[in-house]
C-alpha cells in the first residue's frame, strides 16, 4: 500500500502540517524536525501527489519557459538546465515558444496563466524585456526570473556579463594580430547583442583603433543571416581577416562562406563564435568561441523560481574564452 502523509507523520513524530511544510520547502520547520521528515520519507519511499502538494501549499508545483530564440542549441540547453532543476522538486516544466512580436502575446501569457496556474515563469530574451508582459506577471502575482534582461533589473534575474565576454573575444582576435575584425551582430531587439557589440566596440577603442562601422553586419542569430553577413563584409574592397559572430550559429553561417570561396580557416579568416553551443565542435575547423553556459543559466533560473523569497536576488553565471582551430594568427598582405 502506497505510504500517506499521515504516515510520514506518525513516523517522524511530527505534525502532518510539519511535514506539508518540508515537502513544500516552507522556513519555520527545525533542522531535527526536518530532518526526521526527510528520514521518514526515504523509509517510506513516499512520493506526495501533485494534487496533495497543491491543495496543502496552494501551488500547482508547475513552471513555465516563455522563450523565442531561433537557435535550436540555445532552447534545447535551456530547457534541460530547468528541468534538471524542476525534476529535484518534483516540478513539472511547461515549455512554451512565442514569437515575441505577434501581436496576440500578452493574450497567449495570460491564457497560460489561467489555464496552467503556473507558480512561476521564466522569461528568456527578448520576451525578458517586454515591460508589458512584466506588468502582466505582476498584476496576476506571478512570480518570474528574467534571464539576461537589459537595464536595471528589479527582480530575479539570470545573467552573463554579454559585454565583458564580448571584449574578451575581441581582445584575443588583436592578440593574434588582426586589425580588421568584423562584427556579425544579433538583431538590436535581444539585449545581449547591443551588449555584445558594446564589447567588441570597447575593445577596438581600448586598442587605440578607431571602430569602422563597414565591418559590422547585423544578423538574425541563425546560420542563414551569418553566411549573408559574412558574404558582404568578404566582398569589401579592404575586408577583414577576423570576423566574430555573436552566436555560434551565425558562425557557422561564416565558415560556411570562408569554404565556398576557398579560404584556409584560419589561414586566410579566423572565425570566432559566441556560445559554445553543440554546434561549436562539430563544425570544421572547432570554434573559437565564449562559453555561455546556458544549460548553468537554465538550472539557475529555475533554482531562483522555487527559491524562497529571501533568496531571489539575482545571479551572474560565469562565460569562458574557449580557444580552438578557427583562429589563428592574422595573414600578411
Amino acid at each position: 500500500m502506497r505510504a500517506t502523509i499521515k504516515d510520514v507523520a506518525l513516523a517522524s513524530g511530527v505534525s502532518i502540517k510539519t511535514v506539508s511544510r518540508v515537502l513544500n520547502k516552507q522556513p519555520k520547520v527545525s533542522d531535527s524536525a526536518r530532518k526526521s521528515v526527510q528520514q521518514a520519507i526515504e523509509k517510506l519511499n513516499f512520493r506526495p501527489s501533485a494534487a496533495a502538494r497543491s491543495l496543502v501549499g496552494h501551488r500547482t508545483f508547475q513552471i513555465a519557459l516563455a522563450c523565442d530564440n531561433p537557435s535550436p542549441f540555445y532552447v534545447h540547453e535551456m530547457q534541460a538546465g530547468i528541468h534538471e532543476r524542476c525534476r529535484q522538486d518534483g516540478v513539472r516544466m511547461i515549455a512554451q515558444p512565442y514569437d515575441h512580436r505577434a501581436e496576440g502575446l500578452i493574450e497567449e501569457i495570460a491564457s497560460l496563466i489561467d489555464t496552467t496556474g503556473i507558480d512561476g515563469l521564466i522569461l528568456t530574451p527578448p520576451i525578458s524585456d517586454r515591460q508589458d508582459i512584466l506588468d502582466l506577471l505582476a498584476r496576476r502575482e506571478v512570480s518570474y526570473v528574467q534571464v539576461t534582461p537589459s537595464g536595471t533589473v528589479e527582480t530575479s534575474a539570470v545573467f552573463i556579463d554579454n559585454q565583458a565576454a564580448a571584449k574578451v573575444m575581441t581582445r584575443h582576435l588583436l592578440a593574434l594580430g588582426h586589425q580588421r575584425i568584423g562584427f556579425v551582430m544579433g538583431h538590436p531587439s535581444y539585449a545581449g547583442s547591443v551588449a555584445r557589440h558594446a564589447g567588441y566596440v570597447a575593445a577596438l577603442v581600448e586598442s587605440g583603433r578607431t571602430p569602422d562601422p563597414k565591418l559590422v553586419r547585423e544578423g538574425g542569430y541563425d546560420f542563414a543571416s551569418g553566411a549573408a553577413a559574412a558574404e558582404a563584409l568578404l566582398a569589401l574592397a579592404d575586408a577583414p581577416t577576423a570576423i566574430f559572430a555573436s552566436n555560434d550559429e551565425m558562425a557557422a553561417g561564416v565558415l560556411s562562406v570562408a569554404h565556398r570561396r576557398g579560404m584556409a580557416v584560419p589561414g586566410a579568416l579566423s572565425v570566432a563564435g559566441f556560445g559554445d553551443d553543440a554546434l561549436a565542435s562539430f563544425v570544421w575547423p572547432p570554434l573559437t568561441t565564449i562559453r555561455q553556459p546556458t544549460r548553468q543559466m537554465g538550472f539557475q533560473a529555475a533554482d531562483l523560481l522555487l527559491a524562497p523569497a529571501q533568496d531571489k536576488a539575482s545571479r551572474e553565471v560565469p562565460f569562458e574564452l574557449i580557444r580552438r582551430e578557427s583562429t589563428g594568427g592574422a595573414p600578411r598582405r
